[in-house]
């Protein structure tokens, strides 16, 4: 491995920098004749591992593409680019979005049974209070909205999780069945 870094790092002429953090493998990529990954030099301007951290981050915490690409100092198409190049990113994605889904579902949830309180405070000309109103409400309008943007990308990700996860249906039956199969082996060597 650290001949081929070497390698890279004389190809690219010192422009990577010293730095072993300049380079970075490229998911999903290949060499010639599938020799491996290739070592590409990390653009500063670029989707570094820093700004895809936070644009995973705020995606979850906001399930709001467009602010998470804001978060993370980067182009909204550029994100979708990067998406549709990247497979490994594609599926961080994913998961982030179930997870900010699934906030969104318990937030609209515990506003559905509790309401929002906002507090609106009046002051006079020196600073003082002057009054003091509290409104409570019910504001769901922009959680539905992303709720319903995402609906079907969530649950087509909740759908694979189910299929292949330990909650499956038939997972209970496929581990009797793998047990049943190591009785009958243990049988036939005679232990």
């Amino acid at each position: 491995m650290t001949g081929e870094r070497e390698k890279a790092r004389a190809r690219f002429g010192g422009r990577a920098g010293d730095k072993a953090e300049t380079l970075a493998v490229q998911r999903g990529q290949r060499g010639a004749a599938g020799s491996g990954a290739q070592l590409r030099a990390v653009r500063k301007d670029g989707w570094t591992p820093a700004r895809r951290k936070t644009f995973l981050e705020t995606l979850a915490a906001t399930s709001n593409v467009s602010e998470a690409a804001r978060a993370a100092g980067r182009n909204l198409s550029s994100a979708y680019y990067l998406r549709r190049r990247d497979p490994g990113f594609a599926r961080e994605w994913a998961q982030a979005l179930n997870v900010g889904y699934a906030e969104l579902e318990t937030l609209l949830l515990r506003q559905s049974l509790f309401g929002v309180e906002d507090e609106e405070l009046t002051l006079d000309s020196e600073g003082a209070l002057k009054s003091r109103k509290v409104k409570r409400g019910h504001p769901h309008v922009v959680a539905v909205r992303l709720l319903l943007a995402h609906q079907a990308a969530v649950e087509k990700v909740r759908a694979e999780e189910m299929r292949d996860g330990p909650q499956a249906e038939d997972a209970v039956a496929k581990m009797r069945a793998l047990l049943e199969d190591v009785r009958r082996r243990r049988e036939s060597a005679g232990e």
